[in-house]
C-alpha cells in the first residue's frame, strides 16, 4: 500500500521562540465532535511521521469512535485512519478515549481508559466505503462519506492501572527502549505511573518494572529519557505545566505546555518534545527543543 497522504488539509508549520508549532487549518481547530489526545512518532513507508489520536463523542460525553491522524512531518500532509474492533466478523468503531499512543514498528498501542491497552496492526490497513465508513467514524448522518482507512484491533492487554495515557522510554543517549510509561489521570494527587516492558510476541504480555505516585493531579502524559521523567499536567484553560526530574524528585519546568495539554512524545531525530492542546480554538501541536529542557545537550 502506498503512502496516500491527504492533500485537502495542510497544517501551518511555525517556529516560535525555537519551538515548532503545527496548527489545524480546518474545522479540526474548533469542532466539539472530535478531540485530539495522544501523540507519538514513527516511520511509515519510509517517512518520518507524527501520529495524533482523536476520539469522537456526543455532547453528553458518550464516546462514539476514535481515529489516528498520521502527519508527514516533511510535507505537513496528513492521513486519517479509523480505529476499529472486529465482532463476529463485523467491524465496529473503537469507542475509546485514546488518551495516549506508543508506536513500535507496525504495532500501535493505544490507551483505552479503564480497559487496558489496545493494540492495532498498521501493516494490515483496510479500506471501507459508504455506510461502513460513516459507522466506523461514529457518524449518524446519511450521505456519502466516500472511503476510509481502518486499523483493526489485534489484542487487548489488561493493565491494573486505569491506562489514561502511555509514553515511550529512551536511554540517556537517546536509544529507544522497548518500554513504556502507563499512567492515570486523576483530579486529585493519587494518580500513579508505572513502567512496563512491551510484549515482544503475540504470546507475551506487558511486564511491570517500576511504579510510583508523583503526587501530581491532572497528569496527562509521561515519557522518560535516561533517569529524567517528563510529565504533563493540564490546568483547564491555562497553559499546561511540565514536570521534570528523577522518579522521586519531579519539579516544575518553566517551559509552558499548550493550553489543555495532553500526551507527550520524544522526537530524537528532531531533538524535540512534542505535546498538544485539546481545547477548541486553542488546538496546537507543539515541539519544544530538548536543549531548552537540558536534555541531550
Amino acid at each position: 500500500m502506498l503512502w496516500p497522504f491527504g492533500t485537502t488539509w495542510r497544517p501551518v508549520r511555525q517556529k516560535r521562540r525555537g519551538a515548532v508549532e503545527l496548527r489545524w487549518l480546518s474545522a479540526r481547530s474548533w469542532t466539539r465532535r472530535w478531540y485530539p489526545q495522544g501523540i507519538d512518532l514513527g516511520v511509515w513507508h519510509g517517512r518520518r511521521t507524527l501520529a495524533v489520536s482523536w476520539f469522537r463523542q456526543q455532547l453528553d460525553g458518550h464516546h462514539l469512535a476514535s481515529r489516528v491522524a498520521f502527519i508527514d512531518l516533511d510535507r505537513s500532509r496528513h492521513l486519517d485512519v479509523l480505529l476499529a474492533v472486529e465482532e463476529d466478523g463485523v467491524l465496529q468503531p473503537a469507542a475509546i478515549h485514546a488518551g495516549g499512543l506508543a508506536w513500535f514498528d507496525d504495532r500501535l498501542f493505544v490507551a483505552a481508559t479503564g480497559r487496558g491497552i489496545w493494540e492495532f496492526d498498521l501493516a494490515r490497513i483496510r479500506r471501507v466505503r459508504g455506510a461502513d465508513a460513516r459507522r466506523l467514524a461514529g457518524a449518524s448522518r446519511h450521505g456519502l462519506r466516500g472511503t476510509a482507512l481502518v486499523a483493526v484491533r489485534t489484542r487487548v492487554h489488561p493493565i491494573e492501572l486505569r491506562c489514561s495515557y502511555l509514553g515511550r522510554v529512551f536511554d540517556d543517549d537517546g536509544t529507544p527502549l522497548r518500554r513504556v510509561l502507563i499512567g492515570e489521570y486523576s483530579r486529585d494527587d493519587t494518580g500513579r505511573i508505572a513502567e512496563f516492558t512491551v510484549p515482544a510476541t503475540d504470546e507475551d504480555s506487558f511486564h511491570e518494572q517500576a511504579r510510583f505516585s508523583p503526587g501530581i493531579r491532572h497528569m496527562q502524559g509521561a515519557v522518560r529519557w535516561g533517569d529524567r521523567h517528563l510529565v504533563s499536567q493540564s490546568d483547564l484553560m491555562h497553559p499546561g505545566t511540565l514536570w521534570s526530574g528523577p522518579r522521586e524528585g519531579l519539579v516544575r519546568d518553566p517551559t509552558p505546555l499548550p493550553v489543555g495539554c495532553e500526551d507527550l512524545a520524544l522526537d530524537v531525530d528532531a531533538a524535540l518534545l512534542w505535546s498538544l492542546g485539546e481545547h477548541p480554538w486553542r488546538r496546537v501541536i507543539r515541539g519544544i527543543p530538548l536543549r531548552d529542557l537540558g536534555i541531550g545537550s
